[in-house]
């Protein structure tokens, strides 16, 4: 929201206050000021110029050599090369040595041959945007009011010495989207009652309600609807306060009546719509919701198909505006009406919001029917409306508003206890005190031994709790008043839960074996969401995401993992090693339940280099093994047991060859290994290896019992065993045979040696491993050791047909 400082000087007395004191209070009380700018700034030497002479340069099709009368004894000749240039307009001149916009210094110079004493200006040189400047305008030069005395400051007439303070305002306070909300905040903050100074609309003898037939088919959708006819109308430019009000604004003028409505919009935060009443094609007005299949031309020339969701103004017959969101073409307002039908009205929020968001519109009024009106305004900003186009467009107001529906409107009533109100604070508030904000606000209220009762305008639409008013007595009074204190009393010491415990054990574990933490996006996009599940489910879309790249909740760690390990590829990191501890969201996909469930997952994604290349080492890349391990370590840390790794193919976005799941007894926790080439490619990344477990499911888990035992003073005995296997069968299915079958004194076994090629059968392997017992209590014998080894060879032949070697 953009404020004119000199606008909001009428309505109260800062003459006193400075824009940027000003900015400061309004930014401690609860409305933060973004910036303030004067339009002028770095502007100097810019004048009033009258053009007394305009003749053809000989030298140029398209120059012009004008005698400007800038309120010197002689008139100064300027070269210019606007198209609308011509004899006795107003016009705005850069002098030589005058600075414009973007610091840009005028010289005296010559152009084509012919001296040039300065520039004349348009609106855009002087820094002010395209997007705001008349369109009459756009492609020349400006015609200031023929008023202007030639050779005073341009500053002035455009209000552009005036402040323009921006705000930043949030959902709750949609009241300070107008002038009038804004002069009620600063009213309250500086103690003073805003006065405001509305034109008094004269109505003729004519009833309106004799002219159209106003009806609202459903009264959900449009809960306040009226039209006022304002007959004999002359449609011309607004007279320049108003324009400069409104392009302070940000609002392009377009002609009296538009401008009108937009003033309104700005000063009362109503919107309002006028319609040419000829150009309706009936006499009757009817709001309801659009059919299937009807279109409609909006404002902007552009063919919209409309659905049963959109609210629609119609003629009774054929839409004729988009309700709250933009007009019709068909309808406008143009040089030629002479009839407006004005248009006040409250529409549902929600349909507005989905029609603007539906057909890509956002503008002033669909934002401030989205957030909210005063409804309390609704019949007095027409009438307003209404008596100023009658005074600056010579028009004729018909007696009445002919209401199609209305909406009723009461104070809020709020109780609260003076009790309440300083334990809230932590303060020590008088009745006195509080009683003082209040008369601030321009609250009034009763009070009964420190209870008060508070009636609340409509203008506050935010108020309706007792939080509500601690709140404002907490702005008013202000928030550095208020004591900084500490809790009181004894407390407790705080512990962590054995779930903190844990989760700190797993960042630990990982950070010690060399993996950064990182954070990623919740919300991701519905394709990155669907990778690497480890369960079916729905997607937790959300109903107004700020983007397609952040619409559903992930139901993975990995993908946000892998985008950040793209981000540092892109920026030529070469080691990357990252894990993230988070929640991810699952819904059932059962449509009866659709319950959702968050659950607490840990990944980590390894790629590039592990060990870089030295002078004392060679460099190492990342691999399966390495990701494995890790896992075993955080496992290992975790105390799980009965842990398993099975071969998988059924990820699509893993690498068939590299990946295996991650068993927890029978329960999938988990899975390990490469991602498929395909999926790196479309990350524009390199060959990347990635794990993520089911943290929740481990640390509920049983756990392994810590337990410490004395070294053996008996040596141990070390037998190697190799042996032909198939190649499908995994070394963790041959570790399990040779534990159950090795007995109690087995300590360890190690596989050492893998090979496939000469001598070696197709689709078989060469498996080596190394076999460590002791006997904490004896020394272990040769006997006692070849018969444990003859048990393991006879169960791996027995089991997995393997052949000694």
């Amino acid at each position: 929201m953009l404020v004119s400082y000199k606008w909001l000087n009428e309505y109260l007395d800062l003459t006193q206050i400075s824009p940027q004191e000003l900015g400061d209070k309004m930014s401690v009380t609860g409305i933060e000021v973004e910036g303030i700018e004067v339009p002028a700034e770095g502007l100097k030497k810019i004048v009033v110029g009258k053009v007394e002479k305009c003749v053809p340069h000989p030298n140029s099709d398209h120059l012009s050599i004008c005698q400007v009368d800038i309120g010197a004894e002689e008139l100064s000749q300027i070269v210019c090369g606007a198209p609308n240039v011509k004899e006795g307009i107003k016009v705005i001149v850069a002098l030589p040595g005058a600075r414009i916009a973007d610091n840009v210094k005028i010289k005296k110079g010559k152009m084509r041959g012919e001296v040039s004493n300065g520039m004349i200006c348009s609106l855009q040189e002087l820094g002010i945007s395209e997007n705001v400047v008349p369109k009459e305008f756009a492609d020349g030069i400006y015609y200031l009011p023929q008023d202007a005395v030639a050779g005073e400051s341009v500053f002035p007439y455009l209000d552009l010495d005036d402040s323009i303070i921006e705000l930043s305002i949030t959902p709750n306070r949609a009241d300070a989207l107008s002038m009038r909300g804004v002069a009620y905040e600063v009213g309250a903050i500086y103690n003073q009652k805003p006065h405001f100074k509305d034109e008094k609309v004269v109505e003729s003898d004519e009833v309106a309600r004799d002219k159209i037939k106003v009806s609202v088919a459903d009264e959900k959708d449009a809960p306040s609807y009226q039209i006022r006819i304002i007959e004999n109308v002359k449609i011309a430019p607004s007279p320049q306060w108003l324009q400069n009000r409104l392009m302070n604004e940000g609002i392009r003028p377009i002609n009296n009546v538009v401008d009108i409505t937009n003033y309104i919009l700005l000063l009362f935060g109503q919107p309002l719509h006028a319609f040419d009443y000829a150009k309706l094609g009936s006499q009757e007005i009817l709001v309801r919701r659009a059919n299937a299949g009807e279109t409609l031309i909006t404002l902007d020339d552009e063919k919209r198909n409309l659905t049963p969701e959109n609210i629609v103004i119609t003629n009774g017959d054929k839409p004729v505006a988009l309700a709250g969101v933009m007009g019709g073409l068909d309808s406008e307002i143009t040089d030629t009406t002479t009839i407006v039908a004005l248009e006040a009205a409250l529409f549902d929020p929600l349909s507005i919001r989905l029609t603007s968001k539906q057909f890509n519109l956002r503008s002033e009024s669909s934002a401030r029917f989205e957030k909210g009106i005063n409804k309390g305004a609704i019949n007095q900003a027409c009438e307003v409306a209404a008596a100023m186009i009658a005074k600056l467009a010579g028009g004729t107001v018909l007696k009445g508003a002919v209401v199609g529906s209305a909406v009723e409107v009461k104070n809020e009533e709020v109780s609260i206890t003076l009790a309440k109100i300083n334990r809230s604070l932590g303060t020590n508030l008088s009745v006195a005190e509080v009683g003082e904000v209040f008369e601030a606000l321009q609250f009034s209220y009763t009070e009964s031994d420190g209870y008060f009762t508070v009636t609340i305008p409509p203008r506050r639409w935010d108020i309706h709790i007792e939080a509500d008013i601690i709140e404002e007595v907490a702005r008013i009074y202000g928030y550095d008043k208020i004591p900084s204190t500490l809790p009181s009393g004894e407390t407790g010491a705080g512990s962590l839960t054995n779930e903190q415990l844990k989760t700190r054990e797993v960042r630990s574990a990982l950070e010690g074996a060399g993996v950064t933490e990182a954070i990623s996006y919740a919300l991701t996009t519905e394709e990155k969401s669907r990778q690497f599940m480890m369960r079916k489910s729905n997607v937790t879309r959300l109903d107004w995401p700020m983007t397609e790249e952040r619409a559903v909740l992930r139901m993975n760690l990995v993908s946000g993992l892998l985008d950040d390990v793209a981000y540092n590829v892109a920026r030529k990191n070469e080691a990357i090693a990252l894990y993230e501890i988070g929640r991810v969201f699952y819904q059932d996909t059962d449509p009866l339940k659709n319950l959702p469930l968050e659950e607490t997952h840990v990944a980590f994604a390894l790629s590039g280099l592990w060990q870089t290349k030295d002078w004392q080492q060679s460099g190492k890349k990342v691999d399966f093994f390495l990701a494995k391990g890790i896992v075993e370590t955080l496992l290992t840390t975790l105390g799980a047991k009965d842990i398993s790794y099975i071969k998988t193919t059924e990820m699509k976005e893993m690498h068939p060859g590299q990946t295996a799941e991650i068993y927890l007894g029978s329960e999938k926790i988990g899975f390990v290994g490469q991602v498929h080439p395909t999926v790196t490619k479309a990350y524009d990344i390199g060959a990347t290896f990635v794990a993520e477990l089911n943290l929740a499911a481990l640390l509920t888990a049983q756990k392994t019992p810590l337990v410490y035992q004395a070294v053996s003073k008996f040596p141990a005995v070390s037998r190697d065993i190799a042996m032909l296997v198939k190649e499908d069968v995994a070394n963790q299915e041959i570790v399990a045979v040779i534990k159950e079958a090795a007995g109690k004194f087995l300590n360890k076994v190690s596989l050492f040696d893998v090979y496939q090629g000469a001598n070696i059968e197709n689709g078989y392997k060469s498996l080596a491993y190394s076999l460590t017992f002791v006997n904490p209590e004896a020394t272990l014998t040769d006997e006692e050791i070849n018969k444990a080894m003859e048990k393991v060879t006879k169960n791996l032949t027995e089991k997995l047909t393997a052949e000694i070697r």
